[in-house]
């Protein structure tokens, strides 16, 4: 019997003024584990008049994780921070009750040729977390663990499996693990893997089952006990998973929640732009559908 419970393919979306590949949510798979938001972002590239401008925007609820292939981001919040993301380091914002963030090429690339390529991604928070203080962490990629297995490379961007652990400080149980080889390599988890568990195929081909998955889709297992797989060569996955809540959530643009009244209120915020504003910003994003007062 497979175990492949379902499996789902990018779906084009805008965002900003970039196009992306949407993964998660999907219409009948809300979420996998805690992961309720994924988009793959790219391979574009961005020519010396082109740049990644996605203005002030807030949110709540939730964790975002930015992961980079290529290219670099700018990353301005409302607690004051300015940091530029680079390929391969981890970009953890906490939410909590209100947060307001941009991503921006940065000033010192905007007049030149680029590529930008990589994983936006969005962990919901625990019920007795959503109204938590917004934070933010980044971690360079050095300090994320990294190990070799028959020849192929894994590395935990965040949370713990295999008996590793990310220094991302994550709020909950979850994994997610990049997993590259050069030549044909056997993965076997399983009793390893915990929760409910989504492989992503970024590069290559991935035999399961008896069948062949190119890139550009997520499997989701349906027994994370027992899940196994063999990468062709030159294969990039990205498995990922973990516990999953009680509760179901809520997704309204940028909102994550329990409950709607938080959702209407948070938009009712926004509205009056009562959240606090990254330092140095202009420009931020309306509702969907609706423009600001002249």
């Amino acid at each position: 019997m497979s175990n492949i419970g379902l499996i789902i393919e990018e779906r084009p979306r805008t965002v900003g003024n970039f196009m992306v590949g949407r993964l998660l949510p999907f219409r009948h798979k809300r979420a996998v584990g805690p992961f309720v938001f994924i988009d793959h972002m790219g391979p574009v590239k961005m020519n010396d008049h082109e740049n990644v401008d996605i203005g002030p925007h807030p949110h709540i609820g939730l964790s975002t994780l930015t992961y980079l292939f290529e290219g670099n981001m700018m990353h301005r919040d409302s607690l004051g921070t300015e940091v530029e993301i680079t390929p391969g380091a981890v970009n953890w914002m906490t939410a909590g009750g209100g947060i307001v963030h941009s991503e921006r090429t940065p000033d010192r690339l905007r007049q030149t040729d680029k590529h930008m390529h990589g994983l936006q991604i969005w962990v919901a928070l625990p019920k007795h977390l959503e109204r938590m203080p917004p934070s933010f962490h980044h971690v360079e990629a050095k300090a994320l663990p990294g190990w070799e297995a028959d020849g192929a490379r894994y590395k935990l961007i965040a949370g713990e499996v295999l008996g590793h652990r990310s220094p991302v400080p994550v709020h909950s149980k979850l994994y997610l693990l990049e997993i590259q080889c050069d030549a044909e390599h056997e993965v076997k988890l399983s009793g390893e893997l915990y929760g409910e568990t989504g492989l992503y195929i970024l590069h290559g081909a991935v035999h399961a089952e008896g069948e062949e998955f190119g890139p550009r889709r997520i499997l989701v297992a349906k027994d994370t006990a027992r899940c196994g797989f063999r990468m062709a060569p030159g294969t990039s996955v990205y498995l990922f998973g973990g516990e999953p809540f009680p509760e179901e959530r809520l997704i309204y643009w940028n909102f994550v929640a329990t409950d709607q009244a938080t959702i209407d209120e948070a938009k009712q915020r926004w509205r009056r732009l009562e959240f606090t504003m990254p330092p140095r910003e202009h420009g931020p994003v309306p509702l969907p559908g609706e423009r600001w007062p002249a």
